[in-house]
């Protein structure tokens, strides 16, 4: 593979850029950047739509539009994971250009459209549904290019088609559920769709925690020494792209075994040359390094699970819950903290929240995993303990999302 992937290999910055203007401490600061708003409402829908998830699998309730599976899958990648993404992306998008990314009464009509999307897939107006759930990566794509372009800040152009080919995957699930794909085409399940933004999602988390982890570590932890290994990167993203490709290609068997082995051991030689045990008393670097470490699990279990050795959901709540998950979690906790004026440390609270993720991870996947009797066990324990996790966020964040930075800088947020 010779692509020179030098979009990756440029810094991130995470800090908020400031302005010399005072604001006053503890006024209204919502909807100056975007990472306010969307962290907040992922963070929300993540404590509330676990749980309603958890009462739909065991029968006690049920929806009206997308059902059962499909809804879950739908509302993690397209409701939560997406918002995150977009919130973190409207913020560093502003920093890498220079360039103002949506604020005020845009953010207010985008993060609007979010949420009409997370009520209309309840209902049963499809076809609304539909189109809200494409439109609302197609405009935040939109707002992201136009930073980027006026900018001239090429290196990060990739993150567009990325967010076009989330509403892509989003449009096929639709499309299916619409009946709009005759049924003779096969190769778009509305389960493609799903497959397709995962693979997407885990290659944007594959270079966001390229960039981040290693530095987060090395700045945080002295003499971690947390190495980069440019041919190891390589291969870790050129193998998520490949794993991109078959699943759009649909290949399956000991084909896709055999991708999905190369990423593997590509995945779990960069985690370890990030040292990770160097960062276990330092929780926003841990938290990081734990999640990161579900992307092997995730491939090795999917590997499995093509060779008919394990249930494929496995691999599945491995990647979302595990990987996509904690590595969210810890994201909008440190970003929080630095765009809002405060020191990067965790107090009891954070780390309560981080072993709850990772808990919920290791119970949905491993008690499964022992006992395939054990799943509906494993679903409300890991609901309860995915749903405190994002309580005690809320708790201890919706103030520092809400205010002013306590600096009383402005900072664009």
């Amino acid at each position: 593979m010779y692509c020179s992937y030098s979009f990756y290999f440029m810094p991130i910055l995470i800090s908020e850029p400031v302005r010399a203007r005072p604001v006053p401490a503890g006024s209204l600061a919502l909807w100056q950047l975007g990472f306010r708003p969307f962290y907040l409402l992922a963070a929300l829908f993540a404590a509330l739509s676990i749980p309603l998830w958890a009462l739909q699998f065991s029968g006690l309730t049920a929806s009206t539009g997308l059902r059962g599976p499909l809804w879950h899958a739908h509302e993690m990648v397209f409701g939560y994971t997406l918002a995150i993404v977009v919130g973190f992306l409207f913020t560093a998008g502003r920093n890498w250009s220079g360039q103002a990314t949506p604020t005020g009464r845009p953010l207010m009509a985008l993060a609007g459209l979010w949420v009409v999307a997370r009520v209309l897939v309840l209902t049963p107006f499809e076809l609304a549904a539909a189109v809200v759930n494409v439109a609302f990566p197609l405009l935040a794509a939109w707002s992201l290019w136009r930073a980027l372009r006026n900018g001239n800040n090429k290196r990060n152009y990739f993150f567009v088609p990325l967010l076009i080919g989330l509403a892509m995957a989003a449009a096929v699930v639709h499309a299916s559920q619409l009946g709009w794909i005759p049924a003779s085409w096969t190769a778009l399940p509305a389960g493609l769709g799903i497959t397709v933004a995962l693979d997407v999602l885990m290659f944007i988390v594959a270079v966001m925690a390229g960039r981040v982890v290693p530095m987060f570590t090395n700045n945080g932890v002295t003499g971690a020494g947390a190495r980069r290994v440019p041919h190891v990167e390589r291969l870790a993203l050129g193998s998520v792209l490949a794993l991109l490709a078959a699943d759009l290609l649909q290949l399956h068997g000991v084909l896709l075994a055999a991708v999905l082995l190369v990423a593997l051991l590509a995945h779990a030689a960069r985690w370890w040359l990030w040292n990770p045990w160097a960062t276990r008393h330092t929780p926003l670097v841990w938290v990081l390094h734990l999640a990161y470490a579900w992307l092997p699990v995730h491939l090795a279990l999917r590997a499995a699970a093509e060779l008919g050795w394990v249930a494929p959901g496995l691999a599945a709540h491995a990647l979302t819950v595990g990987l996509i998950g904690g590595i969210t979690l810890g994201m909008i906790t440190r970003t929080t903290l630095g765009h809002t004026g405060r020191l990067l440390q965790a107090g009891p609270v954070e780390v309560a929240a981080f072993l709850c993720a990772s808990g919920a991870a290791l119970a949905r996947v491993g008690l499964p995993l022992i006992d395939a009797a054990w799943l509906m066990t494993a679903v409300g324990l890991s609901a309860a303990l995915w749903s405190a996790a994002f309580v005690l966020y809320l708790w201890r964040y919706t103030p520092f999302l809400l205010r002013a930075r306590i600096d009383g800088l402005a900072g664009w947020g």
